[in-house]
């Protein structure tokens, strides 16, 4: 019997598992597959929404990397925030889960439900408004100022040298949610007895208990934690638009996302936005092909 009938005699056997999972795939297909095919396609084109799509070859990738200065501060400023602030909330996440994990039940109910907070609250980064007002009414701004540091307030969204350090601290706060949650609930399930052996065979402290048994045991919450965090860097746009406004000064705080929203949905430039989402999607692919990779070493 060939690789390829026995698949399909495989695929026959369990059958009504396919059905059961078949309604997800369909929709699967329908609103992530086939939108990022469209979008590959529809990027070779120019395509206003008004006119039928007409193929320009890798006219709009030329544009965009050679000619579009715009996008290229937007890609490093994207680099930027995947840079800082995906790595570094993915650890705080685990460093977090890893301390409140340890403390009595109630305790890490409570504390779990105060991290996880900023993630299901909708805007709630408007608060940070409060924080950085321009005015003298602004927390930072009031504070400095009768400290004697400063004598008028700072607009900081509207200063170029502020922009980005706040929406990094922002979108910083703001990913401390779901890898946070997937964390506690991987440590959770860790087996206890795994700590026992490992102290029969030599593991003699937390680092080595760490690295060993605890993070081996939840690669899949490792990765998932992973994949969210790079998804969510690289994705930041409502922050950035809320409070930066769009475009921002100097273009210090845009983003791929905000540039590609400023292509499609104001200048309906659609072929020409297509190709920004699919170098975006490409580099979303590629960043997680690389973590993938490093997580495979963890506890080697």
């Amino acid at each position: 019997m060939t690789h390829k009938e026995s698949t399909w005699s495989l695929m026959k056997k369990n059958r009504q598992s396919y059905g059961l999972m078949a309604p997800y795939f369909i929709l699967f297909f329908m609103f992530t597959i086939l939108p990022v095919m469209i979008a590959i396609v529809l990027s070779f084109t120019n395509f206003n929404m008004l006119q039928a799509p007409r193929f320009v070859g890798w006219a709009n990738y030329t544009r965009l990397l050679l000619e579009n200065e715009i996008f290229i501060i937007a890609l490093q400023n994207t680099l930027i925030f995947a840079v800082v602030t995906g790595p570094l909330s993915f650890i705080l996440c685990f460093i977090f889960a890893w301390i409140i994990n340890d403390m009595p039940p109630k305790v890490r109910a409570f504390m779990t439900l105060v991290f996880y907070a900023p993630s299901i609250s909708g805007n709630v980064f408007f608060m940070w408004q409060v924080f950085f007002s321009g005015d003298r009414m602004g927390l930072v701004n009031g504070f400095l100022i009768n400290l004697g540091i400063l004598d008028d307030p700072i607009n900081f969204f509207r200063d170029a040298r502020f922009i980005m350090p706040i929406l990094i601290i922002v979108q910083l706060w703001m990913s401390l949610g779901v890898g946070f949650l997937a964390f506690i609930a991987g440590l959770q399930t860790v087996d206890k007895a795994l700590y026992e052996a490992g102290a029969v065979d030599g593991i003699r402290n937390r680092w080595q208990e760490l690295w060993y048994i605890t993070l081996p045991s939840m690669k899949p919450q490792l990765l998932f934690a992973a994949v969210m965090q790079i998804t969510t860097s690289f994705a930041i746009a409502d922050v950035v638009t809320t409070l930066a406004g769009m475009p921002t000064v100097n273009y210090a705080g845009d983003t791929i996302v905000t540039h590609l929203q400023d292509i499609g949905w104001i200048r309906f430039e659609m072929g020409y936005a297509s190709a920004v989402a699919t170098i975006l999607f490409l580099l979303m692919v590629g960043t997680n092909k690389g973590v993938q990779r490093m997580l495979r070493k963890v506890g080697t």
